[in-house]
């Protein structure tokens, strides 16, 4: 086993393309023509073997049960499509936006740290001025 942090390791598990078209189609319940048609239509993009056969990995099989369960609820391959187009969006923006307040977060950090302590925050009391006009009220 490797030194690559746990996390690390289960990714690569995921990504690492093992099954052939039967046993991703039994895996998940669908046929392998299935699985063909959702290649063809841009779904889902397989490894290949230097000779052009299918493998698939883990990542690819939660795909497809994503798929599936999109098809279940009544939306056709376009919408499915688009509906995963916009998760990996939504992934992508949450990841930036993560990136952003941990930053943001520095950032506060560092100019709390730039204060000068030993200034000290005086009060002072408003003082109300009015002009009085001469000859007025005589």
């Amino acid at each position: 086993m490797t030194n690559r942090p746990r996390n690390q390791q289960r990714h690569d598990e995921d990504v690492q393309a093992v099954y052939v078209i039967s046993v991703a189609a039994r895996l998940v319940g669908m046929h392998p023509q299935t699985l063909r048609n959702y290649e063809r239509t841009g779904l889902l993009d397989p490894s290949r073997t230097s000779g052009g056969s299918r493998r698939f990995s883990e990542a690819d099989l939660a795909q497809l049960r994503r798929i599936q369960q999109l098809t279940s609820e009544g939306h056709n391959l376009e919408g499915v499509r688009r509906i995963l187009e916009l998760e990996r969006e939504l992934a992508a923006l949450r990841g930036e936006l993560a990136a952003l307040r941990a930053d943001t977060a520095r950032s506060v950090a560092e100019a709390h740290r730039t204060y000068r302590r030993d200034l000290v925050p005086v009060r002072q009391a408003a003082v109300l001025w009015r002009a009085t006009q001469k000859g007025a009220g005589r």
